[in-house]
């Protein structure tokens, strides 16, 4: 598990894509699981899970597109 003292959505992304599996935790934001490079919704989801999801999720495809 990898903890994020600041929501920076490009730092998580390139976590999350290089790392494929696995869970982190984002301060404020909460813990979250990915699988396959993509970060997925927790189970009973607020307004900024969904938030944080979405935005992660546009830089892991942006960083796809560049590579």
């Amino acid at each position: 598990m990898r903890m994020f003292k600041r929501y920076l959505p490009k730092l998580i992304a390139k976590h999350v894509s290089r790392i494929f599996n696995g869970r982190i935790y984002i301060d404020g934001r909460g813990g979250y699981h990915f699988e396959k490079g993509i970060l997925l919704v927790p189970l009973k989801a607020q307004q900024h899970h969904y938030d944080t999801v979405n935005e992660v999720n546009l830089e892991i495809k942006r960083l796809r597109e560049i590579y």
